[in-house]
């Protein structure tokens, strides 16, 4: 498709698992040519991490890697190096979610590479960062919930220490640098010259906890919108609606009215938000029990009349069956082997439309394209292929 803002910008892409991948997708959706280096017999972690009728092209593999091509090599072979070194001498950018040090213990850290391409615009996704107690401790999206005190933030404090089940720090960190890229891009433009960026699951965490960390280093003390006492999940007689007490000069008056009940905001355990914190256990008992009574359109109905925050709350599945997940263009088919089912790109651009240019490439399917892009004969390829340097 022509006319993509990242059109004739090329990546090389050494990401795996999630972090890195996300990333390099992202950028690979909007027109750059995306070069997924992988390891010759093996690839990706995420082609193996799951037990799936489709193996290496399993769901959670395409999910992160569509509209990229595929090339595996040896990198543990001078031969492999030197391809690599080859490639990168004709890209924009180089994408890394190694740990601190592997891509120099291969020559190919930012000085060597910046050597080689002065434009090179050089990304490292880590899991703490580049240097530091724990630059060279394994990254993960659990840990970085976990470091970042995440996972130790609750609505209620009755309520037990839990992972949160959806990887909000490889997605907020593959996203961070998706944007430093484009601002190095960016820069480029008017410096001439590639840089060297960085981004951490640990920093990701924390900038997401930007109005919760303002309050602790200002204040001294912990803040949570989910712990607010007009705001809450409450079970229906069908599932559970999720109410939002605010904005409203008495959210509390304006919850009671439409729920049926005596204005609760009169009650001196309810009298302001202070007092209402401090007895948000009886508040809620209240609230619940009568939200109980009824189902879930219902309530909605009446929250909705008074122009209260509200929405039912949703599995996935009937999130994606919504019309509005199709309306937004956020549901992306494609009939082959295997058929794919993704989510769509949540950018939406008036002059350039997203699409699923590159189905989420077999492993290294298109090296012998990449190699021959980058001038190697068919007898070079052949002896690579037939020395196990590229798979």
């Amino acid at each position: 498709m022509p006319g993509l803002p990242l059109e004739g910008v090329k990546v090389v892409d050494f990401t795996q698992v999630m972090l890195g991948p996300c990333c390099t997708q992202m950028l690979g959706d909007w027109g750059a040519d995306v070069i997924k280096i992988e390891r010759v017999g093996a690839g990706d972690l995420s082609r193996s991490s799951i037990d799936d009728p489709a193996g290496p092209l399993n769901p959670v593999f395409c999910s992160l890697n569509r509209n990229k091509r595929s090339i595996a090599l040896d990198l543990r072979s001078e031969s492999g190096r030197a391809i690599v070194r080859r490639l990168i001498e004709r890209a924009d950018v180089v994408v890394n979610n190694f740990r601190a040090g592997v891509m120099e213990r291969m020559g190919l850290g930012y000085d060597a590479l910046a050597a080689l391409n002065p434009h090179i615009i050089f990304a490292v996704g880590t899991g703490f960062g580049t240097e530091g107690p724990y630059a060279h401790k394994g990254g993960q999206d659990v840990l970085a919930q976990a470091m970042s005190g995440v996972i130790a933030r609750k609505c209620d404090p009755s309520e037990p220490t839990a992972i949160y089940p959806t990887a909000l720090a490889d997605y907020t960190a593959g996203m961070h640098l998706v944007q430093g890229i484009l601002l190095a891009l960016l820069r480029r433009e008017r410096a001439g010259r590639g840089q060297s960026i960085s981004v951490s699951l640990y920093d990701s965490m924390l900038a997401m906890q930007m109005q919760e960390a303002a309050m602790w280093l200002m204040r001294g003390r912990d803040f949570s919108w989910g712990a607010m006492p007009y705001t809450g999940v409450f079970a229906t007689t069908d599932g559970a609606i999720v109410i939002v007490g605010a904005f409203k000069a008495n959210p509390l008056r304006e919850i009671s009215l439409a729920l049926g009940l005596d204005d609760l905001s009169v009650d001196p355990r309810f009298a302001d938000l202070e007092t209402s914190r401090r007895n948000r256990t009886a508040l809620h008992q209240i609230l619940s029990a009568r939200i109980a009574g009824a189902d879930t359109a219902h309530w909605l109905a009446r929250l909705e009349e008074r122009d209260l925050l509200c929405a039912p709350v949703r599995s996935l599945g009937e999130a994606l069956a919504d019309p509005q997940t199709s309306v937004n263009g956020m549901i992306v088919r494609r009939d082959g082997e295997p058929p794919l089912g993704l989510v769509g790109s949540p950018v939406h651009l008036s002059d350039a439309e997203f699409a699923l240019r590159h189905a989420p490439p077999a492993l290294g399917e298109d090296g012998e394209a990449i190699l021959a892009e980058h001038d190697f004969s068919a007898a070079e390829i052949a002896a690579f292929k037939s020395e196990g340097v590229v798979g």
